[in-house]
């Protein structure tokens, strides 16, 4: 069964960090590039970051760059994304995109909040 499976969101106090990771199986996930992407309430699917099936490259949107890292460990078949300095604006559902096919987890939250 192909599937993405999003877990480690939560609440947590604005400055602070999380690590969410995602599972990947049913297909060769080295093959394919992923993204993190997020939703807050009310507002448009943001890609947060990018990287290759390889892990060598990444890139990120403006808003979250110097403070998310996302990277991956293709043995284990798990995607990461390491979020660091945590602000209000970072509240949302965060999903792992595969991004042939438009495969997506079921999301996990995290809600920065003091």
């Amino acid at each position: 069964q192909v599937q993405l499976v999003e877990s480690g969101g939560g609440l947590v106090q604005p400055g602070g960090s999380l690590r969410l990771s995602c599972a990947a199986s049913g297909f060769i996930f080295s093959d394919f590039s992923m993204n993190w992407e997020r939703q807050a309430p009310g507002k448009e699917v943001e890609r947060v970051a990018t990287i290759t099936g390889s892990g060598r490259n990444a890139n990120y949107a403006d808003s979250v760059k110097g403070r998310f890292t996302i990277s991956r460990d293709n043995a284990k078949n798990t995607l990461y994304l390491q979020m660091n300095s945590l602000t209000f604006e970072d509240t949302a559902v965060y999903y792992c995109v595969r991004i042939v096919g438009r495969l997506r987890g079921q999301g996990t939250q995290v809600t920065v909040s003091s």
